[in-house]
């Protein structure tokens, strides 16, 4: 009865969070959230969520804004925008750039799908063509600005956000109208987009200077130039990081206050009533029960005749926690952060093909082989003398049902309630066609890491005789500690000096951040399969599945059949 008790609660957690983003992000049923797909050149479909207010129709047409995510992200991490201008009568239209999301192509194909998805946004009849503003963020800016290059009567004004005219060759007008820069005091990537040393310093790029007409420093929340001629601009500097842009009040308000200003809207609101974190909290609710669902399903399939070979006790090797053992702890916790930025450098040289077509998640794979490997070697340095009960095809069948009953949970509350599970940058999605296709050749390089990782976890860390929050608490802080003091250590020194700690590596960091609470995550489950089968495999191929799942998913493709390969290095430079 306690397990289908903590079954049933899983589904509460994962039912009343997207319940409760859904209506934060309908504003309590007053705005539509749609998906549409947008017809680009060569080929290319386009995907979006449209947010359409019931004010908006084809007798009262009202303002509208296209937005775009960054890099290696999807068309979600911008439903803090979505959420606050359509609950102000905005028509909404977060796109997917193409190569990331449920979009088409590659990084760059069609100017990343702006043009034709603000082409789609103006021929909607319940948009206002006379109004309608952009807004992205980082790789964001290639789509509108592109866009504004290709329809330049086709808007009124934009928001970059931590962007810049111009990324790395995109296509940009040399006017833009009616610009606001919205640029973080911390944001990692001052030197690429500004040519500034820090983000403190973007009033004085000569870069930005040009842009804004003037020949000295800018004055941050000063308006110049003329609204209605086409050419105001502003600088907002606000005291956050480049993912923390489009993350916090700070950043939404700035765009809030900018669009109301350049693109009007019949019900205005103060840029800073926000809403949109209670989505957030929502989803996270929800992210956390589909874990719950896991530990919970395992659970019930050992009771079932099928599986219930697979139920064994635990044998740890270790009787207590001696010296041996808090080296092991300190190793398994520090050897991934340590070996994380040598390894992703040396996967750069891992390029898209047709099997692995995510550049980003190629250099995660060599660094994930690369630290099993070392790992590997130092596990029989400190080799105890462990026995597991491994079975190999109850594992697979096991793996394989309690993982499509996690996906099936968010197939569940994508139809129910057009929301994903996410929190910040942690973000996992229902996987496209073309992304399932991708997902077999990655998932087999995850199992081999998850094979060596969690073997460890359990051969070393593991404890005969604790309990079960104790070996749980122990398998998060041997997984998630070197992550968690790295990301600290970055931005402790950021906020001190105004550098990350390895500066060279802005992009590399803020991946590192999603890190931590995943392999917390993958920490729990393998304790928990562990204790309950004496095997590290079952833990090791539903961690498998769930990490190629959750990166094939999210990560943008550099490769697909019949596509040039744009924009090199954009992986690394953003």
């Amino acid at each position: 009865m306690g397990k289908w008790l903590g079954f049933a609660l899983a589904w509460v957690l994962i039912l009343g969070g997207g319940y409760l983003a859904h209506q934060v992000q309908t504003d309590g049923g007053r705005v539509q959230v749609s998906e549409v797909r947008i017809p680009a050149a060569q080929g290319v479909t386009v995907s979006g969520l449209l947010y359409t207010p019931k004010t908006a129709t084809a007798a009262h047409p009202a303002p509208a804004v296209l937005a775009a995510h960054g890099y290696i992200n999807t068309r979600e991490m911008q439903s803090p925008f979505a959420i606050e201008l359509s609950r102000r009568g905005y028509v909404v239209l977060a796109m997917d750039m193409t190569g990331h999301g449920y979009s088409g192509g590659i990084v760059g194909t069609d100017d990343f799908g702006g043009p034709a998805a603000l082409a789609y946004l103006r021929s909607l009849p319940v948009v206002d063509k006379a109004r309608v503003g952009m807004e992205g963020h980082s790789m964001g800016g290639g789509p509108v600005m592109a866009a504004a290059a290709e329809l330049p009567d086709g808007y009124s004004a934009v928001v970059l956000e931590g962007s810049t005219p111009g990324l790395l060759g995109a296509k940009a007008p040399e006017n833009p109208k009616n610009l606001a820069v919205v640029f973080g005091q911390y944001d990692e990537f001052a030197g690429l987009m500004w040519q500034v040393p820090k983000g403190a310093m973007v009033a004085s790029s000569p870069r930005l200077q040009k842009l804004f007409g003037l020949s000295g420093p800018i004055e941050v929340g000063r308006i110049y130039g003329d609204r209605a001629a086409g050419t105001a601009r502003m600088l907002v500097n606000p005291p956050v990081t480049h993912p923390w842009e489009h993350f916090s009040r700070a950043g939404v308000g700035a765009a809030i206050e900018w669009l109301q200003l350049t693109v009007p809207t019949a019900t205005p609101a103060s840029p800073q009533a926000q809403v949109w974190l209670w989505k957030e909290i929502g989803t996270l609710v929800a992210f956390l029960g589909m874990v719950a669902l896991i530990l919970a399903t395992f659970e019930l399939l050992l009771d079932t005749p099928l599986f219930h070979a697979l139920a064994r006790p635990a044998e740890p090797a270790a009787e207590r926690r001696d010296l041996r053992w808090w080296l092991a702890l300190a190793l398994t916790a520090a050897l991934p952060a340590l070996t994380y930025f040598p390894f992703m450098k040396l996967g750069q040289a891992f390029l898209p093909m047709a099997l692995f077509p995510q550049w980003i998640q190629n250099q995660l794979l060599v660094w994930a082989l690369g630290t099993a490997a070392i790992s590997f070697v130092l596990g029989q340095l400190l080799r105890r003398p462990v026995r597991f009960t491994p079975q190999w095809a109850l594992s697979v069948g096991a793996a394989v049902v309690t993982m499509a009953v996690a996906y099936l949970s968010l197939v569940v509350v994508d139809a129910l309630f057009k929301v994903d599970y996410r929190f910040w940058v942690v973000g996992l999605k229902p996987l496209s066609a073309a992304r399932w296709a991708e997902l077999p050749a990655y998932l087999a390089l995850w199992t081999v890491f998850f094979l060596v990782t969690l073997r460890g976890l359990a051969a070393h860390i593991a404890v005969r005789g604790e309990g079960l929050f104790a070996a749980i608490a122990w398998g998060k802080i041997a997984m998630a500690l070197g992550f968690g003091v790295l990301v600290i250590w970055e931005y402790a020194t950021l906020f001190r000096t105004g550098f990350l700690g390895t500066p060279t590596e802005p992009l590399n960091v803020i991946v590192a951040i999603q890190f931590v609470p995943l392999l917390g995550v993958i920490g729990i489950v393998g304790a928990w399969t562990y204790r309950r089968t004496n095997s590290y495999v079952p833990g090791a191929l539903i961690c498998a599945l769930l990490i190629s799942w959750y990166v094939t998913s999210g990560t943008a493709n550099h490769w697909a059949p019949g596509f040039k390969p744009q924009l090199p290095g954009a992986a690394q430079k953003r």
